[in-house]
This record gives C-alpha cells, sequence and structure tokens, in this order.
C-alpha cells in the first residue's frame, strides 16, 4: 500500500506552481508608489489618504485599548463561523458523496445560499439573532457552499481504480481515507479553504458595519465613514486585510503539516 500512495501523492510540480502566488515585495512597493502618487495627486486626505498617513494612524491606533479588544470580538466571531462552516461543509460533502439522496436534496440549498446576495442574508439574520452574533452566521452562510462544493468534488472526482483496488484488498476505511481520499482531497480543500476565508472576512466585516455590534472592527468603519475619518477607515481596512492574509497562511500551512503528519502515522 505505501508503494500505492506514493503513485497518489500530488504532483511536486503543482505545489511550485501554488507557491508563485505569493506576494512579491517589489510588486507591492510600485502599488503603494502608485498610491501615493494618485494622493498627492487629489491633494485632498478627505478623498483618497496617502500610505504614509494610514501608517502613522494605525500606529495611533494601535496603543488605544479598545484596538486590540475589537480585533479579537471580529476574529473569533468570523473565524468560529469558517471553522463551523467547514467541519458541516466537509461532513455534508462526506454525506452527499455517500448518498445520492443527501446530494440532490442538499442542491437547492447550496444553490441558494450562493444566488441570494450577502446584504439580504444580513438584513434577514439580524432579525432572527442579535447583532453579536451576525457575523459568526453570515461567515457561515457565506463558506460552507464553497467547502461542500469543493469537497464534494473532490471526493467524486477519486480515481475509481483505486478504489476499487483497496475494495478487491479489503483495505480499512480509516486506510482508504488516510492513503487515497486525503491525498485527492487535499488540493480542493486548500482550494476551498484559500477561497473562503477572503469570503468570511469580507462578508463578516459586512454585517457588523450593518449590524454595528459594539466594540467590533464593522462598528469602528462605520464611525470613521460617518465622521469622515478616511485615515481611520484605510487604517481598520489594512487590519482586516493583514489579519485575513496572515491567518491564510498559517492555516494553511497548519492544514499541510496535519496531513504530513497524517500520512507518516
Amino acid at each position: 500500500m505505501r508503494r500505492q500512495n506514493k503513485a497518489i501523492h500530488p504532483d511536486k510540480n503543482k505545489k511550485k506552481q501554488t507557491a508563485d502566488n505569493r506576494l512579491r515585495p517589489w510588486a507591492v512597493a510600485v502599488w503603494l508608489a502608485v498610491w501615493e502618487l494618485a494622493s498627492l495627486y487629489i491633494g485632498q486626505e478627505i478623498l483618497l489618504v496617502s500610505p504614509v498617513s494610514v501608517l502613522r494612524r494605525l500606529t495611533v491606533l494601535a496603543v488605544q485599548s479598545d484596538f486590540w479588544g475589537s480585533i479579537a470580538f471580529s476574529f473569533f466571531r468570523i473565524i468560529g463561523g469558517f471553522l463551523l462552516a467547514s467541519l458541516c461543509g466537509t461532513l455534508l460533502a462526506s454525506l452527499s458523496a455517500a448518498f445520492r439522496f443527501v446530494r440532490d436534496l442538499l442542491a437547492p440549498a447550496m444553490a441558494a445560499i450562493k444566488a441570494v446576495p450577502v446584504a439580504s442574508f444580513i438584513i434577514l439574520v439580524l432579525i432572527w439573532v442579535p447583532s453579536r452574533n451576525l457575523s459568526v452566521v453570515i461567515s457561515f452562510l457565506m463558506v460552507l457552499p464553497v467547502i461542500y462544493t469543493n469537497v464534494l468534488g473532490g471526493i467524486l472526482s477519486t480515481d475509481r481504480k483505486l478504489l476499487e483496488m483497496a475494495q478487491v484488498f479489503r483495505i480499512p476505511l480509516f486506510r482508504r481515507i488516510r492513503y487515497i481520499y486525503l491525498s485527492q482531497l487535499l488540493p480542493y480543500l486548500r482550494t476551498g479553504f484559500s477561497l473562503s476565508l477572503g469570503l468570511c472576512w469580507k462578508a463578516g466585516v459586512a454585517a457588523e458595519v450593518i449590524g454595528i455590534p459594539k466594540g467590533s472592527i464593522g462598528e469602528k468603519l462605520y464611525e470613521a465613514k460617518v465622521y469622515l475619518e478616511t485615515p481611520d477607515l484605510f487604517s481598520w481596512t489594512l487590519v482586516i486585510v493583514l489579519i485575513s492574509v496572515i491567518f491564510e497562511k498559517l492555516f494553511l500551512r497548519f492544514i499541510d503539516k496535519t496531513v504530513a503528519l497524517i500520512e507518516k502515522m
């Protein structure tokens, strides 16, 4: 079985191709220069603040008492919704792959969740749950169909010959998951997690801006908009981007190391 395991691992060239998607420092520098020049050309920071002003304002916000509290408030709720949706999406996809009835039953629900605008979901959910928990539900709803679709696609695309071989040799279910499904699913899982992490932050913060729960990042964005504090608006936006990117890198690395550890067992 170990020989077969080598044959079904993803191609190393694919890993190299995905690694080329990382941010290049020179490209970031170019866009920062474009941003700075555009700000100088407009000459009105209320319309477009410069990157230097954003960094200066961010350093001021970082020493305030409620800055890290707002980050923690939004982070745990949005990531909580993401993790819950990842778990439910994986379980539902596994059931759908095993039972055609479940797949047909869930198809309209998943299609509806993907089609309904985020703003509509936010307004509807705000009627049913407190604004403090709004970002959890919205993040869950936005991530669920992405994870479900990717995991289901990965399971259905698994090499049937390998499954038939495992059935003929009566390989236990755990070994099938470990040597066959896990290696086949990993690219789909990585893609699903990468897409849904950015989506959950966008949807979760948008929910907070509408629901305005006290002590959230969404509240800070709303206040910046009301009082025309453009540096604050850009600063909090930069915080959201940094948290999203850093967590995505750490989470995907954790998934890779976990999979590698399981394969070595």
